[in-house]
């Protein structure tokens, strides 16, 4: 696997792991899944997010959990960056998930690539 892809993965990991245990303990956080709608789906999210930043470094070791974590993590970035489309937020709003969305893909075919 490339330095890129490596850089990529710490990267993407410690953002979500910040963001998933951030939303736990702020307010604003939470406010947010308020504002989108999807307040019962903020702790799922949480959750998954950190299951996916710690299933990308486990995924360094084994890359099947690598190619699940960063699939779900895409998966989980693409529809983030539906509903900023939804409720019509701007282009930087919009611009991290669409981002992560981006990185996470490209780590999952890196890890397609690995794992076959």
């Amino acid at each position: 696997m490339s330095t890129t892809t490596l850089v990529l993965i710490g990267l993407s990991s410690l953002a979500f792991l910040g963001y998933g245990i951030g939303y736990f303990f702020s307010a604003k956080l939470q406010a947010e899944f308020v504002r989108y709608g999807l307040a019962k789906f903020g702790p799922l999210t949480g959750a998954l997010e950190i299951l996916g930043a710690l299933g990308l470094l486990v995924g360094l070791w084994v890359p099947l959990i690598l190619l699940v974590a960063s699939g779900g993590l895409a998966l989980l970035m693409l529809l983030g960056f539906g509903v900023r489309l939804k409720i019509k937020d701007g282009f930087w709003e919009s611009l991290p998930s669409f981002l992560f969305m981006l990185v996470n893909g490209w780590i999952f075919y890196e890890a397609l690539r690995v794992y076959q």
